[in-house]
């Protein structure tokens, strides 16, 4: 089934995208970025800045912006049953050189787990002036980390690096 992903969330100068590969299921059905509650991204971004997300969306939303993180997907869709990153097939890009050229503020590219490295990797290949950005290859904050013997403490540890 071809699933498509959301819209990049950019406040005014950010400073950091964070890259996801495509939202989950329940992502999709809530339309919300990391919407399912067992995914770590909201705890680690509050352990990274020393801050504690909000709990309604909207206001997580602007909790980035405010400390000056975009959000987006390396896929603009794809085919994938279910929500695991390794089901995906057939996938179409975000015009990611786009966003960054629209937004000369953000410094940092940092990746969501393993499937968005390697499609970003890829994206890489076709568009080499993103190369001069900092990129961060990160370990997914998502339920199936714990599985790899991740938790909080060392997802955070890793993740500090965007900043």
């Amino acid at each position: 089934m071809k699933k498509q992903g959301l819209q990049p969330i950019i406040g005014n100068n950010p400073r950091i995208l964070i890259l996801g590969s495509l939202p989950g299921d329940e992502s999709l059905r809530r339309q919300e970025y990391y919407g399912n509650p067992r995914n770590m991204f909201w705890d680690v971004m509050s352990g990274i800045l020393g801050e504690k997300a909000p709990a309604a969306y909207p206001e997580k939303i602007e909790y980035l912006k405010r400390h000056g993180i975009a959000l987006w997907d390396v896929l603009y869709s794809a085919e994938r049953e279910g929500s695991l990153d390794s089901n995906i097939r057939n996938e179409d890009f975000n015009d990611i050189a786009k966003l960054i050229g629209d937004n000369p503020s953000i410094e940092v590219i940092a990746t969501n787990g393993g499937k968005a490295e390697k499609s970003f990797r890829k994206y890489l290949r076709r568009n080499p002036a993103l190369s001069g950005k900092r990129i961060c290859f990160c370990t997914s904050t998502s339920p199936m980390s714990i599985c790899s013997g991740w938790n909080l403490e060392r997802l955070v540890g890793q993740w500090r690096q965007i900043l």
